[in-house]
């Protein structure tokens, strides 16, 4: 006879043996220490700015809103895999066991975004608010988690919904009104907050009463969402390891590859043209690209030491480079690399070639944002310091990684 709950502790047992596979890799890796470094540096500057904090600062509206974000972010972990389309869709009947330890399961795993954002805003609370006691804030807390429960479950019905827009528009709502609670909340307009309760509350069972409304459970939906999330692990994961079965998702970008693909036609020249087009239109490395110098040129603008601004564009550009090496093993797949009449030192030198330009451009940029904010010290420090940083990065941890 099916038992769901087993077949559950079965499901959710294979699943941790996959996420700690790859999370050995990433948590003891050298890019974790550089991310604890990087983690240890903004809250010593965090602690610094609320030391001085305005008294005009919105600080009730943005602890409003990232605690409204985390209650109403509540996505469901089902573990379903595609052959349960096929094997588990008759025993739908038989499944109550294992969804609602679906729920359970999800919402333990998002208790660190919770207490990881309840410890990110409890400085500024304190500091916004002195008088206040800290029973307060925890209470505070204890209410972010009451509509955590209430978000999981309004997303566990509103996927029994096949429409998109229905459940976008839901989910729109209440994000929304959970942002409203939290802020008047904050604020400490208790009127107003439990107006907006009970607006949630009365959105709470519309979604109960229109998942009732629904003939079953919508399997390929769920089996599509989990799987989204799996792919989102995977390439996280394949940063610092080989994850083999992740699937490259493909974008054209025409007009990108059009700039970037024009090299000689020449053997020599093969490997150069192929990562070039693959870092433009393969899974996220320009993405990726992107969001380090972004973040970077943020951290570099808003930290007031001089040295650590030159310490966090040399952390950026260590960090954009050791990304990108994992173009080399982008095509491991493909056979057809292996028919290529070309030596592999050409490839070794077209994937160095690659990193050295794409980090260049990216230390020429934290350059001229020392040049727009007047710090010219900072600027021949950050453009010397990066050029020679990445010319012994690249000359001697990657020609020896991927050798």
């Amino acid at each position: 006879m099916f038992n769901s709950h087993e077949f559950f502790k079965k499901r959710f047992s294979a699943h941790l043996k996959e996420m700690n596979r790859y999370l050995r890799y990433v948590l003891t890796g050298h890019t974790a220490i550089v991310l604890l470094f990087f983690i240890a540096a903004l809250a010593y500057y965090y602690q610094q700015w609320l030391a001085d904090l305005p008294k005009n600062f919105p600080a009730a509206l943005i602890i409003g809103a990232g605690l409204g974000l985390v209650a109403s972010y509540s996505p469901i972990r089902t573990l379903l895999k595609e052959p349960d389309l096929v094997f588990l869709i008759t025993a739908e009947n038989k499944m109550n066991a294992y969804f609602r330890n679906a729920i359970i399961y999800s919402f333990v795993i998002q208790l660190y975004i919770v207490l990881l954002v309840a410890a990110v805003f409890g400085p500024m609370y304190f500091a916004a608010f002195p008088d206040r006691d800290g029973s307060l804030y925890l209470l505070t807390i204890a209410v972010v988690l009451i509509f955590k429960i209430w978000n999981l479950l309004a997303n566990w019905w509103m996927l029994k919904v096949r429409e998109p827009g229905i459940r976008r528009t839901d989910t729109a709502v209440r994000t929304l009104l959970s942002i409203a609670v939290f802020y008047f909340i904050v604020d400490g307009n208790m009127l107003m907050a439990g107006i907006t309760t009970t607006l949630f509350v009365f959105v709470y069972f519309y979604d109960f009463s229109l998942s009732r409304k629904q003939p079953g459970i919508v399997w390929d939906l769920l089996v599509e969402k989990d799987q989204s999330r799996m792919h989102t692990f995977y390439r996280f994961a394949n940063m610092f390891a080989d994850v083999p079965h992740i699937k490259n998702r493909i974008r054209r970008r025409g007009w990108l590859v059009s700039l970037v693909s024009n090299v000689p036609f020449a053997k020599k020249h093969t490997y150069e043209y192929l990562y070039r087009i693959t870092f433009v239109r393969s899974g996220d490395y320009l993405g990726m690209y992107i969001r380090l110098i972004l973040i970077g040129g943020i951290a570099i603008y808003y930290v007031p030491n001089l040295w650590m601004k030159i310490i966090f564009a040399i952390l950026f550009l260590y960090l954009s480079c050791f990304q990108m090496m994992t173009l080399y093993q982008h095509h491991r797949t493909v056979m057809w690399l292996d028919l290529y009449p070309v030596d592999i030192s050409i490839r070794r030198k077209a994937l160095t070639k690659l990193l050295f330009q794409l980090t260049l451009v990216q230390t020429i940029l934290f350059s001229l944002l020392f040049l727009v904010m007047q710090v010219y010290l900072g600027f021949i420090v950050a453009l010397a310091g990066g050029v020679l940083f990445n010319y012994l990065f690249i000359n001697g941890y990657v020609k020896k990684k991927i050798a």
